[in-house]
């Protein structure tokens, strides 16, 4: 296969695989989806999914936010970790939000990074996911698929950022990066790793990964 051929190959199998895409996490608009990726660092959307409950019956909106201490937010979100770094930025980006955008959140990559606690990723997810703004948002999961099917040479986020892209259409940026962190979560895991159920690496992953996938299975 030429790369070509193997793009179109895994855009085609993950259409088939997710026809339609569920968001990880719970929300009902851009602030609440904001300050959900913003907890999501180092947790699990499912962990995060069971606390935002507790903190959204409290504050669904910057002006709520505001009334609650960092102290008050950072008791309720304690449970997904990094509890006083993050219970800081909600607070404070809650403030900005109210001072300089009129309590909305702005459809802007680079308006969202000045924010306390909100980095590029989460940045990205957000204009994606809440305002339909293509953007490429890269996890874990989809930093090390593009690397298992050779899309990029894995040194860092932002290069696989910059490579995915380029290589694939920007009309589907949005759905194909949920779809990807979809398919790594449930056949291209980090760890427990199955090449039999993993078809897509299978079909078009990089030489490098399969021998050492195959080489690994044989001294277990």
């Amino acid at each position: 296969m030429t790369k070509k051929e193997k793009v179109v190959f895994a855009i085609n199998k993950l259409q088939e695989l997710y026809p339609t895409i569920p968001v990880p996490l719970n929300h009902k608009d851009p602030y609440t989806l904001l300050i959900a990726v913003l907890m999501s660092a180092q947790s699990t959307d499912v962990r995060v999914n069971k606390i935002t409950p507790l903190l959204f019956d409290r504050a669904d909106n910057p002006h709520d936010m505001v009334k609650l201490t960092v102290e008050e937010i950072r008791e309720i979100i304690k449970p997904v970790g990094l509890s006083p770094m993050k219970s800081k930025g909600i607070h404070g980006l809650s403030q900005i939000l109210i001072d300089k955008y009129d309590g909305k959140v702005p459809n802007d990559i680079a308006l969202l990074e000045e924010l306390p606690a909100v980095g590029h990723k989460t940045a990205s997810v957000v204009v994606s996911q809440a305002f339909g703004t293509p953007a490429f948002p890269v996890d874990t999961h989809i930093h090390r698929l593009m690397y298992r099917w050779g899309f990029t040479n894995g040194k860092n986020v932002v290069q696989t950022e910059k490579d995915a892209k380029r290589i694939f259409p920007k009309a589907i940026w949005n759905d194909l990066h949920l779809q990807i962190i979809w398919y790594g979560r449930e056949y291209s895991p980090a760890r427990g790793w199955d090449l039999e159920k993993d078809v897509i690496t299978k079909t078009i992953g990089r030489k490098t990964v399969l021998n050492n996938y195959y080489k690994y299975k044989k001294t277990r």
